[in-house]
């Protein structure tokens, strides 16, 4: 095996990893949640999230950037995440079926608030040593960031048939995976800080990160980055919850597909696999707007298909839906990623990405998940009959996917991102130069 693919495996190991620990409990905790009396505060657990990566993401980028290598940094906070992961399953442990919102919530947030900046520093450290091995990210990383996915749903799946999901287990589940990748994390290529780049106050605290949004089209890029991010979390939260529901209707009661929620959602990140492939040629053929267009208009299907499916005669509107998800997810996550990195400094690379996951995972999912709660709590935790709370699912979906359309068709008019751009010229010519060589680099890996 070459370098190269050496060095590529490496990179897959660790975005397999990275996402494995996310994936033992994002999509089922819901299940648990409302299974120990905790319906209605589902919502605060996706908020949390939101919140600590307004700031964690930021804060802990600048100091990759400026005082501790990006590796260690990613060490050093999955240690951190897996230890109060593993406080929440112990706390729920001795709780048995009487677990109180205040301690596991505060458990849960000490360790998502340590995770979240993890998701950067991984892109940061994948970037930084394609970039030193003379590789181009825009080829390059889209294959690599394909076994977090692939990592993503061996966990959730791991869960699922081990009736983890519905149990506080797929919290130690997700605490045990983080120890390894916090000792992995040791082994990966040496990433160089900027100590002394910058002389200003703000330059030393990376907040010059910020200087990209006085650009008009960057300003309006991060906005609909916001915007879009309120639909990141909606369908984690409560997917589990509204198709393990079904079995509380007689008609679906039994049926496979509500008893292994979490089998059936895992399509959605496998189609990840298959889109993230796409996402060069699509960002070459179409563009930043063309590609962010898709994933705003997949949202529409993707909430609308869960409005109208069920897991019965209507599971293959579900199934649709979890298609969907790869264009809604990737072509608007990784490709966003890409397209920060080609606008941001190399000195800025850390901070840029976590600028990136304030606006989307931050800001936007933290606006979307409140939101989501006051509409399910609302239309549906407020009704005791099945049939009434099957409908206000439904009533749900179709208010989710009325917003994803509103955001597509404002972005339509509001942002513009011509073929002649420096980014689009340099991934025109990555993606051009990709038949005379392995773009994924996996054959020798």
């Amino acid at each position: 095996m070459t370098q190269t693919g050496i060095l590529k495996t490496k990179l897959s190991a660790m975005s397999f990893l990275e996402f494995a620990v996310w994936g033992s409990y994002l999509i089922s905790l819901g299940n648990y949640l409302s299974r120990v009396g905790l319906s209605e505060q589902i919502g605060w657990f996706y908020f949390v999230q939101g919140l600590v990566s307004l700031f964690m993401p930021a804060i802990v980028g600048i100091v990759a950037d400026r005082w501790i290598n990006a590796q260690r940094m990613l060490s050093l906070c999955q240690l951190i995440a897996a230890f109060f992961m593993f406080a929440a399953g112990l706390y729920c442990s001795s709780a048995g079926g009487d677990v109180k919102f205040g301690p596991l919530f505060v458990f849960y947030t000490c360790s998502v608030g340590f995770y979240m900046p993890t998701i950067g520093l991984a892109n940061s450290v994948a970037y930084t040593a394609l970039g030193k091995a003379g590789l181009d990210t825009v080829a390059h990383f889209p294959p690599i960031r394909v076994f977090g996915t692939v990592g993503f749903i061996c966990a959730m799946l791991f869960v699922n048939f081990t009736g983890f999901q519905s149990t506080y287990a797929q919290l130690f589940t997700s605490g045990v995976i983080g120890v390894i990748l916090a000792l992995y994390s040791l082994t990966l290529p040496n990433c160089p800080t900027n100590r002394g780049a910058s002389k200003s106050v703000a330059e030393a605290l990376g907040l010059k990160a910020f200087s990209l949004m006085k650009e008009k089209k960057m300003a309006i890029f991060f906005i609909f980055s916001m915007l879009l991010g309120v639909s990141l979390q909606i369908t984690n939260s409560y997917g589990n919850v509204f198709i393990t529901g079904f079995e509380d209707v007689p008609e679906y009661s039994g049926n496979f597909f509500s008893k292994n929620a979490n089998l059936l959602i895992s399509l959605s990140q496998m189609s990840e696999t298959l889109c993230i492939l796409l996402i060069p040629f699509c960002l070459k053929r179409f563009g930043i707007k063309g590609v962010m267009l898709m994933s705003m208009f997949a949202w529409v299907l993707r909430f609308g298909f869960f409005g109208i499916g069920n897991p019965g005669a209507g599971v293959w509107l579900f199934i649709l839906s979890m298609i969907v998800y790869g264009i809604a997810f990737d072509f608007f996550n990784v490709s966003g990623s890409l397209y920060v990195d080609k606008q941001t400094d190399v000195a800025l690379r850390s901070s840029a990405q976590g600028l990136f996951m304030i606006m989307t995972n931050g800001i936007g999912a933290s606006l979307g998940t409140f939101g989501a709660q006051l509409v399910v709590n609302h239309f549906v935790f407020s009704q005791s009959d099945p049939m009434l709370r099957l409908e206000g699912w439904r009533i749900s979906w179709f208010c989710f996917a009325g917003f994803a359309l509103l955001v597509a068709l404002l972005f339509i008019f509001c942002f513009h991102d011509d073929k002649t751009s420096p980014s689009a010229k340099e991934i025109n010519r990555v993606v051009d130069n990709m038949g005379e060589e392995d773009p994924g680099g996996m054959v020798e890996a």
